[in-house]
């Protein structure tokens, strides 16, 4: 049963950040419209501490649905998003409920609820944690990616997904570290055969789609660097891999590949600081994640139902 008509999902259009909105939305069986912020300055620079006076700080588009009858509930997540929905608070009150995704730097009082990683410092009594990121991956999203990507089954065994990331703060994916992780994959496609599913993201450096391409060109399998290579099998890739070479940078990537049945292998884990090391360090002890060729347990790691079970009780009854 929806609890909603409509929830609006506010963010600054970075696809890590509306994906976890959007998968909230969804399992809270939420009808959603997303509202992608222009924050001019010196809003966007101060976000989430100074409260502009005027909706039409956040764009004239988003202005439009700010200023009309809000639904019940909002979710936002990054800090524009917060200050979209602390602007949405002192307009509306408890008109609307308040859901920040990843922490606002500033006191969680100002929102509803707000959802962290456990990795995350902040604790307070609205404050929920979780294991990874928010995803939309259930066994559902699973069997209607496999359907829609017959090519992908079709490709033989044991087929091996490679997600692909780019450097951070976290993880210097820099060229040796690439080097690295593809004498692994020839290593091991010369043990098993099999296929492999290569897929590099929107922070990639050119330099990797290049290196993926022409270095594992030799092996049987695909590969998706962009749109010239056709339309994105990322989610087929997911919901067909025997098991997922995932590279340790992003938290995102990470929690996706964990979310399906497949054995996860993370390269490099030793290189990792920062809370991404911690949250894979917990990954590690679960057993859900392994170096490359080892075992993994294969059990699903599903946070978003968790979470949204959670809201519904506290705020949406």
């Amino acid at each position: 049963m929806s609890i909603s008509p409509t929830a609006w999902v506010i963010t600054d259009g970075a696809a890590g950040n509306e994906k976890q909105a959007l998968a909230l939305a969804a399992a809270l069986d939420c009808p959603s419209v997303t509202i992608r912020l222009a924050t001019s300055a010196p809003w966007r620079w101060a976000a989430p501490h100074l409260i502009p006076p005027q909706a039409a700080t956040f764009g004239p588009s988003v202005a439009t649905h700010f200023d009309s009858e809000p639904p019940r509930l909002a979710i936002g997540c990054g800090r524009q998003a917060a200050l979209a929905l602390r602007w949405l608070k002192r307009r509306h009150g408890n008109t609307i409920r308040t859901v920040q995704i990843l922490d606002p730097r500033i006191d969680p009082r100002h929102f509803d609820a707000v959802v962290v990683p456990e990795h995350d410092a902040l604790r307070e009594p609205n404050v929920l944690t979780t294991l990874g990121a928010l995803n939309a991956i259930d066994d559902a999203w699973l069997a209607q990616a496999r359907d829609a990507w017959p090519t992908l089954r079709a490709l033989p065994s044991p087929r091996t997904a490679v997600l692909l990331g780019g450097p951070t703060r976290a993880y210097a994916l820099d060229r040796a570290a690439w080097a690295a992780l593809a004498a692994q994959l020839r290593t091991q496609h010369a043990r098993d055969d099999g296929s492999l599913l290569v897929t590099t993201s929107r922070r990639s450096p050119d330099w990797l789609r290049r290196a993926a391409r022409a270095d594992l060109a030799d092996l049987p399998g695909v590969q998706w660097h962009g749109d010239t290579d056709g339309p994105n099998p990322y989610a087929g890739m997911l919901a067909i891999a025997d098991r997922i070479v995932v590279t340790p940078d992003s938290i995102n990537l990470v929690s996706e590949a964990c979310a399906t049945h497949a054995a996860v292998w993370v390269p490099d884990i030793a290189a990792v600081r920062g809370k991404t090391e911690a949250f894979l360090a917990d990954l590690l002890a679960r057993q859900r994640i392994a170096a490359p060729g080892r075992d993994t347990d294969r059990t699903p790691l599903r946070e978003t139902a968790r979470i949204a079970a959670e809201l519904q009780s506290r705020l949406l009854r």
